[in-house]
């Protein structure tokens, strides 16, 4: 486990760089665009029962202005003699790496590629957020506004994303789902998202990584409204079963705090 004594922090010039660089590609992957078409152009390319309505995407707003937040109190939280911001050592500066180099597969239309990436980028985000819950410290308000709900959103997200980076691929290639149809795909997907939600809130005591969850849920619920209504209660079901999961848990987390 880290201790107080794990403080220094080599790495925090190095996540300003690349998480700097990282919002860099990502503005302009919407500004040029790369590749000649945005994000959600390329998306409705490979359109399947699982893509989520446009508005899902502004959660990276949030991720990203809480991940300025992170990098910035890296450089408070050494002073202070805190833990918890070096607690992800190299690991951040990685997915950085993976991130960008997602941005630039997705836009170039390397689907394959990008779903290898995508994989790489949630493996080494699970790496981040179980090193941010092994930080051996009471934990004050800062560490968890600057440290652990980052990752949980980003985590989250990423998760859903993966599914859907996943599902995009069948679809350009109609692998015929697995044998199961595009419904019956994406409801076990809708589940499994669901399951993994209640899975991470319970084991972690962390509601923020099953709010994106559900978010991503009803996202997809307003997406398939038109295209199959099965699916999308499946979503909408799904999404309130897991956010009112989510609501009790930081309820029960902000409790035992006191």
């Amino acid at each position: 486990m880290l201790s107080a004594a794990s403080a220094k922090n080599p790495y925090k010039w190095l996540n300003v760089i690349l998480l700097i660089a990282t919002l860099v590609v990502n503005a302009l992957a919407t500004l040029l665009p790369l590749g000649g078409r945005d994000t959600k152009e390329i998306s409705d390319m490979y359109k399947n029962l699982l893509t989520p309505a446009g508005f899902a995407f502004s959660i990276w707003s949030l991720i990203y202005l809480l991940l300025i937040g992170f990098v910035v109190y890296a450089f408070v939280a050494e002073r202070k003699g805190r833990a918890s911001a070096a607690s992800p050592g190299p690991w951040f500066a990685i997915s950085c790496v993976f991130n960008m180099a997602w941005l630039f597969c997705w836009q170039y239309l390397l689907t394959e590629l990008s779903v290898v990436i995508m994989l790489l980028l949630l493996v080494t985000l699970i790496i981040v957020y179980l090193r941010t819950r092994l930080v051996g410290e009471r934990l004050e308000v800062a560490d968890i506004a600057f440290v652990k709900v980052p990752f949980s959103l980003y985590l989250g997200w990423i998760s859903v994303a993966t599914i859907v980076n996943i599902s995009a691929l069948i679809a350009k290639y109609d692998f015929g789902d697995f044998g199961l149809g595009d419904r019956g795909w994406a409801i076990v997907m809708l589940i499994a998202a669901a399951l993994l939600g209640f899975a991470i809130a319970f084991r972690f005591r962390d509601g923020v990584y099953p709010l994106v969850i559900a978010w991503a849920l009803y996202a997809i619920s307003v997406e398939q409204a038109d295209a199959d209504r099965v699916v999308q209660m499946t979503a909408i079901i799904a999404s309130i079963v897991v956010a009112l999961f989510a609501l009790w848990t930081l309820w029960r987390s902000v409790m035992d705090r006191d």
